[in-house]
């Protein structure tokens, strides 16, 4: 079975012969090449050409990210499953802009629906998030009104200010209060685990597309221009509430991350390795967990849902079979 590889410390990642190995400080550790899937490199990690070859040949995703923990980009080699007649079904449905529109609608109608989910998960738990429940809900008929991705993100983004707000209620802990999302860099505990927990979740959604027929840089939801990457971060906010959102609170809940796992710079706040370690880990949890899919009838992990999801959307495109985002049925 495949497995995400994370690095926090510094060091050098090299092959040897038919493996590879990361060397630092305290020594080498070898790592098997035919168990990984993808790596995510938060240290400074020294790399060289022989290694990025070795990766493309064994079709290895490198995520870097900074010292603060914040996403800088992805090697994405050579792909092996890109079709020429998929990108162009992809290009059709970008410029054809009622099939854009269309399938826009349905990543912000998944992902409202998941967070109503989450909001009733709690509220059956104690938690008082019912009017935000029901302002979300009155709004949720509004998706299909939409004629214009702009406006579809103008309420998308409305709708997700007004769950954030119901964070306050679920967590009820005063160093991780809401007030506001705030980015590049995040102000307080609560936006900084946002940011990190988002950023990996794109990062792994990446890794799920490359396995696919699917092109990353034709997105709908979000606008494909010179960014290098937009189908992932259009899926991505399908799975947020239920992956992300989820294990903040777990996190938070349990006090498994408390303020001692942040530093605060001039420009925001940041998490400390030790924090970037216990998010990864629970977030790694969940991936793994599985639960009973209804169209297939077996068992299947949150990190296979998001390959059956993007199997949905080739389908839509190539096809014309009506894509129907995941909703959490917990």
């Amino acid at each position: 079975m495949k497995r995400s590889i994370y690095i926090f410390t510094n060091g050098q990642l090299q092959r040897k012969d038919n493996t590879i190995y990361f060397e630092n400080e305290t020594g080498k550790k070898y790592l098997p090449v035919e168990n990984i899937r993808e790596m995510y490199l938060f240290g400074e990690v020294s790399i060289n050409k022989k290694f990025l070859d070795f990766c493309s040949q064994k079709e290895i995703l490198l995520h870097f990210f900074n010292h603060h923990g914040y996403y800088t980009g992805t090697f994405y080699p050579r792909e092996h499953y890109n079709a020429g007649y998929v990108t162009v079904k992809q290009v059709e449905h970008y410029i054809d802009e009622e099939k854009r529109v269309n399938l826009a609608r349905k990543f912000v109608y998944g992902a409202v629906r998941n967070i109503l989910q989450v909001l009733r998960y709690y509220q059956n738990r104690g938690k008082d998030v019912g009017a935000f429940r029901e302002q979300i809900e009155e709004l949720l008929p509004g998706i299909e009104m939409v004629r214009q991705v702009p406006q579809l993100m103008a309420l998308e983004g409305n709708i997700r200010e007004m769950y954030y707000h119901g964070f306050d209620r679920i967590l009820e802990h005063e160093a991780f209060r809401f007030e506001k999302r705030t980015k590049r860099p995040p102000q307080n505990h609560l936006n900084t685990l946002l940011s990190f927990g988002n950023s990996l979740l794109y990062s792994m959604v990446l890794s799920e597309i490359y396995k696919t027929h699917l092109d990353p840089r034709i997105g709908y939801l979000h606008t494909t221009n010179f960014r290098r990457f937009s189908l992932n971060l259009d899926v991505a906010e399908v799975f947020k509430p239920i992956l992300i959102d989820r294990v903040i609170f777990t996190l938070v809940g349990k006090r498994m991350i408390t303020d001692k796992h942040f530093e605060k710079h001039l420009e925001g706040i940041y998490l400390k390795e030790m924090g970037r370690k216990v998010f990864v880990e629970e977030l790694e949890k969940r991936m793994q967990t599985t639960i009973r899919h209804r169209s297939i009838g077996r068992e299947v992990s949150y990190r296979r849902l998001m390959r059956l999801e993007l199997y949905k959307i080739e389908k839509q495109i190539v096809e014309d079979q009506e894509y129907q985002p995941f909703v959490a049925q917990w």
